[in-house]
Formats: structure tokens, C-alpha cells, sequence
């Protein structure tokens, strides 16, 4: 069954940079367990200029994740302060002259007057 990784732009820069400056793709395979194949085609990769743009697309995306991480943050610790104000409020004691019926309307009138 076929890996596949996913190699970091400063590793597939280095390995490019090692073959530029001499290394050939045979030892570079074996050393660093990558096929040949996608060796030549990071070195072409390399040579457009295109890691360039994914190591600002990585940054970019790592900004990205920062941003998100900090958010999460933020909504767990809400979270937890809405949890902690919910059970404030159900262990607080209610006042003596408040009603505790569920249905909260106008007040039972006494008279026989009103009741017809």
C-alpha cells in the first residue's frame, strides 16, 4: 500500500538545496526516504519559484490557525461563565414575596364580583 505524506516547504526546500549543491537523487532517497521521482519535481517546483508562494500560503494559513485557536479559547472560557452564571442563578435564594407559579399572569381577584 502506497504512504503518503505530507512534507513540510522548509524540508522540500532543503532537499532541493541539497541536490542543487551536488547531492544526488539516488543518496538523497535513501536518506531522507523519498522517491527520486518527487525529488525532480520539487527541484522543478523550486526552480518556478512556486515554494515561494506556498511558504506564504503556509504562513498565511498558520496565522489562520493562531486566529482560530484563540477564538476557541475564548468561547470555552464563555462558555464556562455562562455554566458557572446558570448555576449561580438556580442556587440563588428567591425572595419570600415572589411567586413561584410557573404562569405568571394578572392576580386571582378575591371578590365574587369579578370571578362571574
Amino acid at each position: 500500500m502506497a504512504r503518503h505524506r505530507a512534507h513540510s516547504i522548509e524540508f522540500k526546500r532543503h532537499v532541493v538545496q541539497e541536490f542543487l549543491a551536488g547531492e544526488t537523487l539516488h543518496g538523497l532517497s535513501k536518506r531522507h526516504d523519498v522517491c527520486r521521482n518527487l525529488i525532480r519535481i520539487w527541484v522543478q517546483k523550486y526552480e518556478a519559484g512556486d515554494f515561494e508562494e506556498d511558504a506564504a500560503a503556509a504562513d498565511l494559513l498558520q496565522q489562520y490557525e493562531a486566529r482560530i485557536a484563540a477564538l476557541e479559547r475564548l468561547v470555552g472560557k464563555q462558555a464556562l461563565e455562562l455554566e458557572f452564571l446558570k448555576g449561580a442563578v438556580k442556587s440563588a435564594p428567591r425572595p419570600r414575596s415572589a411567586t413561584t407559579s410557573v404562569v405568571v399572569g394578572p392576580r386571582a381577584s378575591a371578590s365574587q364580583k369579578d370571578a362571574g
